[in-house]
């Protein structure tokens, strides 16, 4: 299995439910920085192509910190990107 560290990834709309008093700029910008770090790092495997939707992904944090949110988002989509989540 080759891995890819060459990847465009298109997030269209994140939906989070019960963090309804998080500054989103501060939240994405940091779900934006730890995922360009992981795919980086880590890369996603040549065959995950083209992804519609991932689901099954691991719980969040329960946390006010936008930072914090935002890189435990990008580590959960960074797992399904990578097989550990459903995708569809």
């Amino acid at each position: 299995m080759g891995v890819n560290r060459d990847v465009r990834v298109h997030v269209g709309e994140l939906v989070l439910d019960g963090f309804e008093h998080v500054d989103r700029d501060l939240l994405a910008a940091a779900f934006r920085s730890e995922l360009v770090r992981l795919v980086r790092e880590r890369g996603v495997p040549a065959e995950a192509r083209q992804v519609g939707e991932l689901t099954g992904l691991p719980e969040l944090p329960r946390t006010n910190s936008p930072a914090r949110l935002g890189e435990a988002l990008a580590r959960a989509v960074h797992a399904g990107l990578t097989g550990r989540g459903n995708s569809r």
